[in-house]
């Protein structure tokens, strides 16, 4: 009894993030808002496959829940091309970016990109990034703060002046790339 009244009386951070639950199944899209002409999102042996369409259209998958303070993380390998992804936090304003930014021609994993504003900061990923075997990238998203680790690793902290309230997660394959990217073990929690 004692140890749930200190546990109630401790702050949220001292008692760790919560649990992460799946989001994706490893069999299908339930759950996400697809496309209805998607050429782009498919499942196959529990990995989430992401593939440009020739006339390199782009798509973004968003969860059907919204969320507001939220932790997302995700294991990815990059595939074929110029690969050019992340997650869309609450809608498609800020991104945390995963592979190459078109604009800077170089891999920008785990740094935010804020349209108008660009990378307004950049993660340290260099010693950690794996460029052909799979990494895991966790994002928390807590008010207009983001912070984001890679392999285990926080590498990036920004907080964002145009960070939307509430809103669903989305996955982006951008328009004009030729590329591909594997996600699977996508979990999340609500803060």
């Amino acid at each position: 009894m004692l140890a749930l009244a200190v546990a109630c009386a401790l702050p949220m951070e001292w008692l760790g993030d919560p649990p992460l639950k799946s989001i994706f199944n490893g069999e299908d899209l339930s759950g996400w808002v697809v496309p209805d002409d998607n050429k782009w999102w498919s499942v196959k042996d529990g990995i989430l496959m992401v593939q440009s369409d020739p006339d390199k259209q782009g798509s973004n998958l968003w969860t059907k829940k919204k969320y507001k303070d939220f932790i997302i993380e995700a294991d990815f390998k990059f595939g074929d091309g110029t690969v050019d992804s992340g997650f869309f936090m609450r809608s498609d304003h800020d991104q945390i970016q995963i592979g190459e930014s078109g604009s800077l021609k170089r891999d920008m994993t785990c740094s935010p990109y804020i349209p108008g504003k660009g990378y307004p900061v950049e993660a340290t990923v260099e010693d950690v990034i794996k460029m052909d075997d799979w990494n895991t990238i966790k994002v928390k998203a807590v008010g207009n703060t983001y912070t984001a680790w890679l392999n285990g690793k926080e590498v990036m902290n920004y907080t964002s002046e145009t960070a939307v309230e509430k809103g669903p997660i989305g996955i982006q394959l951008h328009p004009k790339r030729d590329m591909s990217i594997l996600y699977r073990n996508i979990r999340a929690a609500k803060i």
